[in-house]
């Protein structure tokens, strides 16, 4: 295996990262991504770029003799944990809307309710 598969799994089992979700987020077949990460398929640069792109990083990342892998709990409380590294500001607006929303659901739903009743009244 090259040093970046290397790295990568590295990478991806520090932070418990799912080989589903890398596919996911990078839109590699999970066949070719299971060949990529256990070395019988070589990948490309281009597989290279997709990859370090999706987990939040750049190539030379990962070719690196040592890479610097975060540790859980390192980040501030309120802070969402994102899979692929560290999330950008607008990631992370994004998310502190969604748990905005997911704190005051029940007033979103019961809202959702009022105005049905009210189309129909």
């Amino acid at each position: 295996m090259t040093k970046f598969i290397n790295n990568v799994n590295k990478y991806l089992s520090e932070l418990k990262i799912k080989q589903t979700y890398l596919c996911m987020i990078t839109g590699i077949d999970k066949n070719k991504m299971s060949r990529l990460l256990t070395g019988a398929q070589e990948e490309s640069g281009s597989d290279m770029e997709i990859i370090a792109r999706g987990l939040g990083k750049n190539v030379e990342f990962f070719l690196a003799d040592t890479i610097n892998i975060p540790q859980a709990g390192t980040s501030a409380v309120k802070k969402i944990a994102f899979y692929a590294g560290e999330p950008s500001e607008k990631q992370e607006q994004i998310a502190m809307q969604l748990i905005e929303l997911m704190e005051n659901i029940d007033e979103v739903m019961s809202a959702k309710v009022r105005f049905e009743n009210i189309a129909r009244g």
